[in-house]
């Protein structure tokens, strides 16, 4: 009997369990624009247009591979408006009770799929390269889950960068050699190349802005590739020009320059139209090859094989309710700022305004501008964690959630990371531009005009004593805080809740 395969908006890739598990002659493929999909969260209007241009020329490339594939676009007048209903109309259209599925990425998904009256089997997403089964038996018995030790048990795994059963240069980490600032007049960088428009391209934004006009971010000009052969023109640009300073100069950020020595990549990695070690490998030969220095070639592919493949092992050991932790309690509502209100601050208008225009920040600015500050402020981290889902084009919770709720605003408790990574204004003026021309002076402490990151930082740490004092990584931050003066900590505190409360008041900060 012929079964329905289902391919998701992210798993467009050619290896996928589900097709490799199918019987071309005899099965289905669905693939369906869903309401659903599209608006569980306000996604940014670029992020909708990728997903779906992409969708619509995968679906192309498998029906010149001789398979049958059934596509429903968002304004089909039969849309049934998610992805169980739309399985269910297949299925009664093809007379099916069974579907293949690689499994989603998201905990919601999978549950919708496994509630369907119709026998659905899970394969698992084999375009990873370390499973959830694998990651489940690394975790267990563990005191704490540390990147680092998984990361370099899939250098071993993978063979890259390795010199036997040691890591190539004698070190598993050259981080120490990747903090450096960057100087927008004396570096010369290219952007990542854009795609040229195309008939689906163009179908699908005249869609999306009918559609989704009312979403934050701006939807043209519209420059992401839509398809693999793209893809790997952006990973290749990168390769040539970029890697060899991405190591060096990857914590930078630059008022002018958004996109800096970053591969952006990662849209394209979380869609399946690039694999993970195909780009590391590429990575690795340009070392080889004496292209890219080392520091570059290991900070990069410990993101991918290190980084992201932790993040989702987290993502899926720690089960579906990881997204409603909130360790810290925190509970203040996330600033208009975000959404590109009013502020007098510097930075984070930089990293706002650019995430509504390109639908892209990189790590640092997500980490250490708009996630820093949502910390120190405590916002309430369900509305952190839907909002960078919403605005990025790389976000899928699988992805983003570990990356927000552990690594940006330690709501999971310490799962993802040993400390919060909080930071006062110095770290932003020493790796960037943004504080030359702001309205706060960084190097103020207190008054009107000291930089907020100042004041909150230690307004954070004095509310969380409890829980922070006794971490071996934070112990030098409160020995600092407890040898100034009482008065002028008690001023930090009455400026920083100072600051707060008109933050609540919706006042201009």
């Amino acid at each position: 009997m012929v079964k329905l395969v289902l391919v998701l908006g992210d798993q467009l890739s050619d290896t996928l369990s589900a097709l490799q598990q199918a019987d071309k002659t005899r099965d289905v493929v669905v693939m369906a624009e869903v309401g659903t999909e599209a608006g569980y969260v306000p996604h940014h209007p670029k992020k909708i247009a990728f997903i779906f241009a992409a969708m619509r020329k995968f679906a192309q490339a498998l029906r010149k591979e001789g398979w049958t594939v059934t596509y429903t676009r968002l304004d089909d007048g039969e849309n049934a408006g998610s992805t169980p209903a739309e399985l269910l109309r297949r299925a009664q259209e093809f007379g099916a009770d069974q579907v293949l599925a690689t499994q989603p990425g998201e905990w919601r998904l999978i549950q919708a799929l496994q509630d369907m009256p119709l026998h659905v089997t899970l394969l698992p997403d084999t375009r990873f390269l370390c499973s959830n089964d694998e990651f489940s038996k690394w975790a267990q018995g563990r005191k704490a889950l540390r990147m680092e030790y998984f990361y370099r048990e899939m250098r071993r795994k993978t063979g890259l960068l390795m010199d036997g059963d040691q890591p190539e240069g004698g070190k598993w980490n050259f981080d120490h050699d990747n903090r450096k600032p960057a100087k927008g007049d004396d570096l010369f960088r290219q952007s990542p190349p854009a795609a040229p428009s195309d008939p689906i391209v163009e179908e699908v934004l005249d869609l999306v802005e009918a559609r989704f006009a009312d979403n934050f971010g701006q939807l043209r000009p519209f420059t992401f590739h839509t398809d693999r052969a793209g893809a790997l023109r952006v990973l290749d640009h990168f390769i040539t020009h970029a890697l060899p300073d991405f190591g060096t100069y990857q914590d930078a950020m630059l008022s002018d320059d958004p996109y800096l020595y970053h591969a952006v990549i990662g849209l394209y990695l979380n869609a399946g139209l690039l694999h993970p070690l195909e780009v590391c490998q590429r990575a690795e030969a340009a070392y080889k090859c004496g292209h890219a220095p080392l520091n570059s070639v290991e900070g990069f592919i410990r993101q991918i094989i290190g980084w992201r493949e932790f993040i989702r092992g987290i993502y899926f050991l720690e089960g579906p309710d990881y997204t409603q932790r909130n360790a810290l309690d925190h509970t203040r509502d996330l600033p208009a700022l975000y959404w590109g209100g009013a502020t007098r601050m510097n930075c984070l208008p930089h990293a706002v305004g650019q995430t509504r225009d390109l639908a892209y920040a990189h790590h640092i600015q997500r980490l250490m501008v708009t996630g820093n500050f949502a910390l120190l402020a405590g916002v309430d981290p369900a509305q952190v964690h839907e909002w960078y889902l919403a605005v990025y084009a790389d976000a899928y919770e699988w992805v983003e959630a570990p990356n927000t709720l552990g690594m940006s605003q330690f709501a999971d408790g310490g799962v993802v990371g040993s400390k919060p990574y909080v930071s006062s204004g110095a770290y932003i003026d020493r790796m960037s531009d943004y504080c030359r021309s702001c309205h706060y002076k960084v190097k103020d402490k207190t008054g009107a005009l000291a930089c907020p990151f100042n004041l909150l930082y230690w307004h954070f740490l004095d509310r969380h004593r409890d829980r922070f004092a006794r971490n071996p990584r934070m112990a030098q931050m409160y020995r600092t805080w407890d040898r100034m003066d009482d008065a002028h900590c008690q001023q930090v505190l009455a400026d920083a809740g100072a600051f707060l409360s008109r933050m609540k008041e919706g006042q201009i900060i």
